[in-house]
């Protein structure tokens, strides 16, 4: 049975953190490393990846290239305005041929319909590096970092400012499945889809919408946030007036626990959803959390192999 990896579930809890204890574990064996020397063991020598990028990309597109050089792989990237795919070949057709050719594919792009049918096409694993749904990859590599933080998932209090969008829809979705609690801080006409919700709570997990910012992030463990304008989106003046009482300062991080951390999957707009002085200061954890996109996706790989979990 291919394993995708397209949204947490896929795999499920107990094999999630099979992947957060294999990527502790291996990136603590390269401490001291060049950063293209091969693992050990080398477990993926002669497979290649192919990553497929339909939206930009920076932290998504070297990770993954970084990931499986380090497991003894190879990397094609391919660009939708430069491969038949931007010019009307189905992505089930370009799922068939892919296949022929690579061992796995990881596909960036806006549709999950798309995502989802190149899964249903494919004879080889396919992982989503990001839709406009959900970012699974993502939120492995959080879970990692708030672990190197010296804190526990179970039981974690955690704070979203902002946007109801595919990095909040898997930090819900992960909250099922390793059992913590969410508090999301948003304005009215911005809520995450309720279908994440009802799925988390039906695995146990406290998710709760509120309209205050001091409120969202009384007590938490974690406070995250994300850009408040995605690629492509419209009414920009709009959405940041309804998006300013979120913005995460000092002030309002005093309001989290005492060793509370701050996250950001990046880029960020400074002065936006974050101030510089928060991202910058000493509760933020943003640099090993882009790192961490790197041990994350080695085990994600890994995983869809059938070579973990």
């Amino acid at each position: 049975m291919i394993r995708h990896f397209r949204d947490l579930s896929d795999a499920g809890g107990d094999a999630i953190a099979a992947m957060l204890a294999d990527a502790i574990d291996r990136k603590a064996a390269r401490a001291g490393w060049p950063k293209g020397k091969v693992d050990a063991d080398a477990p993926l020598a002669g497979r290649t990846l192919a990553m497929v990028f339909e939206k930009s990309s920076t932290r998504t597109r070297v990770s993954f290239d970084m990931a499986i050089r380090q497991l003894g792989g190879t990397a094609v990237i391919l660009e939708s305005g430069t491969t038949q795919l931007g010019r009307g070949e189905s992505v089930a057709d370009t799922a068939r041929v892919l296949s022929r050719y690579v061992d796995a594919i990881m596909l960036r792009t806006d549709d999950p319909m798309k995502l989802a049918e190149l899964a249903e096409y494919s004879t080889v694993p396919v992982i989503n590096g990001l839709t406009d749904s959900s970012h699974p990859c993502q939120i492995v590599a959080d879970l990692l970092t708030v672990i190197e933080s010296g804190k526990s998932l179970p039981g974690s209090q955690w704070a979203w400012l902002g946007d109801g969008n595919n990095v909040l829809h898997s930090i819900v979705e992960a909250a099922g499945l390793m059992k913590f609690a969410v508090r999301i801080g948003c304005p009215e006409g911005y809520d995450p889809d309720d279908a994440y919700l009802a799925v988390a709570q039906a695995h146990g997990a406290s998710i709760d919408i509120l309209r205050d910012a001091g409120e969202t992030v009384r007590g938490a463990d974690i406070v995250v946030s994300d850009t408040w304008i995605s690629m492509g989106q419209d009414h920009v003046d709009e959405k940041l007036a309804a998006m300013m009482p979120y913005q995460v300062t000092s002030e309002l991080m005093a309001l989290a626990k005492p060793d509370a951390i701050f996250l950001h999957c990046l880029p960020a707009h400074r002065g936006e959803e974050v101030t510089a002085e928060v991202i910058d200061g000493p509760q933020s954890r943003i640099w090993d959390e882009a790192e961490n996109r790197v041990h994350a996706q080695k085990s994600i790989l890994l995983w869809a192999f059938g070579l973990l979990g």
